[in-house]
């Protein structure tokens, strides 16, 4: 178990992870010095693409820290990290753009989204438990405790390959609506498209390394099964 060959797999995960935040890092910084044609920060594409699209009581907040950026679902309010909400960088554009195309899903009910919302406090329990189950079912070999253990832990699983589709949907339609809109010229849509595609990079590796995870505990618990 100490030496099981998924580990392998796992660690090229986790060397992928890493490469991808420092890929999505490195993509913002550079893009963040490139001014948008349209001379728009952060905050006013945001806004007019919310408004564009009724949502014209979902306020924008600043909030402190780099990246930091985020759609708050339940208090429906976008919160734009500083240097996206004051500048007018094709980063800072792409990202207020992607965190307003979670606040266009939301308002759409896309599917994916709200069975994300749905599932979020059941993950919320599972992966505090799984961990717990798991550990406690290696150390006195305790089939059922593993078994459970992976069941918990499948359901933390489910929401992160749930998350991949949400946040590529995200992406796509801030691409099409900042291209339709004007936010950016038809130019500049590769620089958005590289801040896009470097965000989506980290939740795929999140996602692999959790997938590879949950396999390998299942041929663990199925060998220890069979012996």
């Amino acid at each position: 178990m100490l030496f099981h060959p998924m580990y392998f797999l796992i660690l090229i995960a986790f060397a992928i992870s890493i490469w991808a935040q420092f890929r999505v890092k490195g993509t913002f910084n550079k893009w963040a010095v490139v001014p948008a044609m349209s001379c728009l920060t952060g905050y006013q594409a945001a806004r007019r693409m919310l408004d564009n699209n009724g949502l014209h009581d979902v306020p924008i907040e600043p909030v402190r820290g780099r990246l930091t950026d985020h759609y708050d679902p339940i208090h429906r309010v976008v919160r734009l990290s500083e240097p996206v909400y004051y500048e007018n960088s094709i980063a800072a554009l792409s990202v207020a753009c992607h965190e307003v195309g979670h606040a266009i899903q939301h308002k759409e009910s896309y599917p994916m989204l709200v069975l994300r919302h749905r599932i979020f406090p059941i993950v919320n329990i599972a992966s505090g438990i799984a961990p717990f189950l798991l550990i406690g079912g290696f150390l006195f070999n305790a089939l059922g405790l593993i078994g459970l253990g992976i069941i918990f832990f499948s359901v933390a699983v489910a929401f992160q390959l749930i998350t991949l589709p949400v946040e590529f949907n995200a992406s796509n339609r801030a691409r099409d609506i900042m291209v339709s809109e004007g936010f950016i010229a038809n130019d500049e849509e590769r620089g958005v498209a590289k801040v896009l595609n470097a965000a989506a990079l980290t939740y795929v590796a999140a996602a692999l390394i959790s997938l590879l995870e949950l396999v390998k505990y299942i041929m663990i618990f199925t060998s220890n099964d069979d012996d």
